[in-house]
């Protein structure tokens, strides 16, 4: 990454401290580079880096509470080789974090990095959680691939009820696990039916829905939701997706939200993007977005 100017008058996001054990924040970014199972292979492991070189061409000057205290933001770098035996270590990971941060952000990777970091910030309990995702795709396969976090979830104790996904787009999908969304009695939400209900009212709702047990509740920003046109880095994204607005205000929503404990980025792989970064760019604003999210909640640093 070529140098950036210094200005004193506008500070640069991201290059925050590093976390250690036995520290607190409000928020911890942590790498998830999952890739070795994508159904479309590729290098989506390299894809945290380049969101942390990304987050330095914005400003942190809305990261700051309404009394203008700024949130303490940390990074853990990344969980090495996440896939297979090393998922584990992973979700040890983020269970650490969640017990020493308001929200924790997981930068991905493919989606497979949705297991452990919804299983980790959950913990025990999985029984009153829930999950919103914002994904073309149901993530209902079987077998473990980055294809199957959402059934996988779903195995391990997350009540279907609880689960809500927006933007899934009927023509990447299948009958089958359209029905098996059914059978499950997750609340589906096409992108056809966001073009009249604002992503406000839709990510407000099901942010509720997820967090109606009173548990904690994880967000999956799988960047293929969004249109082609601003995700050609996202190898499943199709002409038609969200909007970058969109999924950005999703972002500061679930930030926003008292429940949501830990949010996810996902299906990009940085070496597939454009040269101008446009989806690696986007996927930092989320980063930021949903920062500006938690600096709105009260409260400061977890004890």
């Amino acid at each position: 990454m070529a140098a950036l100017a210094h200005d004193p008058l506008w500070p640069r996001a991201g290059d925050w401290p590093a976390w250690a054990p036995g520290a607190h924040a409000d928020a911890v970014l942590v790498g998830i580079p999952t890739w070795r199972t994508a159904l479309s292979p590729g290098q989506a492991h390299t894809t945290p880096a380049a969101i942390r070189d990304a987050l330095r061409y914005y400003s942190a000057d809305a990261l700051t509470r309404p009394d203008g205290s700024p949130l303490t933001v940390l990074d853990a770098g990344d969980v090495p080789e996440p896939d297979g035996a090393g998922e584990a270590a992973a979700m040890a990971r983020v269970a650490e974090l969640a017990s020493a941060a308001s929200l924790v952000i997981v930068l991905g990777g493919d989606n497979a990095a949705t297991v452990p970091a919804a299983l980790g910030s959950w913990g025990a309990a999985i029984s009153t959680a829930g999950l919103v995702t914002l994904d073309a795709h149901h993530d209902l396969r079987d077998g473990v691939t980055n294809g199957s976090p959402v059934r996988r979830l779903l195995e391990a104790g997350l009540a279907g009820e609880r689960v809500s996904q927006l933007g899934i787009e009927p023509l990447a999908n299948s009958a089958a696990y359209r029905a098996r969304a059914r059978e499950h009695g997750i609340t589906v939400v096409t992108r056809a039916e966001l073009l009249s209900t604002p992503i406000e009212s839709a990510m407000t709702a099901a942010l509720d829905r997820a967090a109606s047990a009173g548990g904690p509740v994880h967000v999956d920003l799988d960047i293929d939701v969004c249109d082609r046109s601003v995700a050609p880095g996202c190898p499943a994204s199709v002409p038609g997706g969200l909007s970058a607005i969109e999924l950005r205000t999703a972002a500061r929503l679930a930030g926003a939200h008292p429940a949501v404990t830990s949010i996810d980025l996902t299906e990009l792989d940085a070496m597939r993007d454009t040269p101008d970064q446009r989806t690696i760019r986007l996927a930092a604003l989320c980063v930021l977005e949903a920062l500006a999210g938690l600096a709105s909640r009260t409260g400061g640093v977890s004890a």
